[in-house]
């Protein structure tokens, strides 16, 4: 004869057995390994080796630093010497590692490594926005499967707590945009030329000389770095899984000095914006638009004052209106203390039970193309300076329906240039009226095509 157990009979040992299971797990000790001894790993094993009583108040346990990955285990890195290792393969999956820290970037091995990890049971703090923005749902899935945490809020603006706003605070709101100033470099080399004046190969120059462009500035100056962080921002903001190459993106090598000057005398000013909204398609359908171009914002608008190497965040959404995230966007102590707030809230996890947000992709929605865009626009050209010319540039934008806002004429002769403000019309129509004024005789370049973002009519 069978028996059954009725449900609150069978509800009381499923309860008991889950808190037999969360006594099993708590412990006194995290074994934490770190991957990468650069500016932010280092930084980060000095705060847990100089912060241990703190953090293992904060934790409920300690967190034992039991390895860090190097190359080169010879050099002097201020590590105790039987910590450091050139086998991070065999370090992620030791028996003694509850967390790994992943901070040597790129995409191998770190790709590999954290996969590891995470199939091994290892719950992961990772800085690395290049392999997020190419393999977020990769890893996230890989972590679903292990029951573990995946954290990444380094990733994206250093010390400024971003990620954890979107996956968690507002995870009951609708956000409808996400715009920020998200490269410290560029940020640096804009706010500079703006500030004296100077062309951008005189700011670059000295932007490497104060260590805040590499010595290959390009993932910077072009818009790589932004654009995987908005890659990132997108799929966490729209639910949709975003990947860098959904991204629009432009850099800012082509912007002038007399860019800046045009800029101030509409009382704006240019920066490196990531951008990230919803957009309907004109039928009452949602896409997510995702790009990164240097743009002019008005000087009273709150991203316009963010000056030097400094980085923010601006959320738009529903109920909550506009929040504004402001601080220190890269560098060795901000970044790791993003990874240090990671770090606890896996260890907490680890020690009590439970995991944190992964992704959410439910919405799936579709990425609008960048012809689809409506903003306002900049265009700058140099032109011959006689009569008609005014007019035979008004047509073609007039040919495309892009409407003129204002035309500003600056210098004489050899020397004459057009300025045009545009109101919103679509990217693809302003692109194909840039295209006509090139073939004008009477136009000798376009010089500059820039957007004029978060304004108005």
């Amino acid at each position: 004869m069978t028996q059954t157990t009725p449900d609150s009979a069978r509800t009381a040992v499923e309860s008991d057995a889950a808190h037999a299971d969360l006594s099993r797990r708590r412990t006194d000790r995290i074994g934490v390994a770190v991957l990468g001894a650069g500016n932010v790993g280092s930084e980060v094993v000095q705060i847990l080796q100089r912060n241990a009583e703190d953090l293992r108040a904060r934790v409920g346990a300690r967190l034992e630093l039991v390895g860090v990955a190097v190359r080169d285990t010879s050099r002097d890195r201020g590590i105790d010497t039987e910590l450091l290792t050139d086998d991070p393969a065999a370090l992620v999956v030791r028996d003694d590692v509850d967390i790994v820290i992943e901070l040597i970037g790129g995409i191998d091995p770190a790709r590999e490594l954290i996969n590891a990890a995470l199939e091994h049971g290892k719950s992961v703090v990772t800085a690395n926005k290049a392999l997020l923005a190419e393999y977020t749902g990769e890893l996230s899935q890989a972590a679903e499967k292990a029951n573990v945490d995946l954290y990444f809020e380094a990733a994206v603006a250093g010390a400024i707590p971003v990620i954890r706003p979107l996956m968690q605070s507002l995870a009951g709101d609708s956000v409808n945009r996400v715009a920020g100033i998200v490269n410290g470099t560029t940020n640096f080399i804009l706010s500079s030329m703006a500030a004296d004046g100077q062309d951008y190969d005189v700011v670059l120059a000295e932007a490497g000389r104060l260590g805040y462009a590499e010595a290959d500035p390009t993932a910077d100056v072009e818009g790589y770095d932004a654009a995987a962080k908005a890659a990132i921002l997108a799929s966490l903001a729209f639910h949709t899984r975003v990947t860098a190459a959904d991204v629009y993106r432009e850099g800012i090598t082509h912007v002038t000095a007399a860019d800046l000057e045009s800029a101030r005398k509409l009382d704006c000013t240019v920066k490196l914006l990531a951008i990230c909204e919803r957009v309907d398609d004109g039928a009452g359908h949602e896409r997510v638009s995702a790009r990164v171009y240097p743009a002019l914002i008005p000087l009273d608008h709150p991203l316009a004052s963010v000056g030097g190497a400094f980085n923010a965040v601006v959320v738009e959404s529903e109920n909550a209106g506009r929040l504004m995230f402001y601080g220190q966007g890269a560098g060795g102590a901000p970044t790791a203390s993003a990874v240090l707030g990671d770090t606890v809230m896996a260890a907490r996890n680890r020690v009590f039970g439970g995991r944190g947000p992964l992704e959410s992709t439910y919405a799936s929605l579709p990425i609008a193309p960048i012809g689809d865009i409506n903003t306002r626009y900049y265009v700058s050209m140099r032109v011959a300076d006689r009569p008609g010319v005014l007019s035979a540039v008004a047509g073609e934008f007039s040919k495309r329906d892009v409407s003129i806002a204002t035309v500003r004429q600056q210098g004489a002769g050899e020397d004459a240039r057009l300025v045009v403000v545009t109101h919103f019309a679509k990217d693809s129509a302003l692109s194909k009226t840039v295209e006509a004024l090139k073939d004008l005789d009477s136009v000798r370049n376009v010089s500059s095509v820039l957007r004029l973002e978060v304004t108005d009519e």
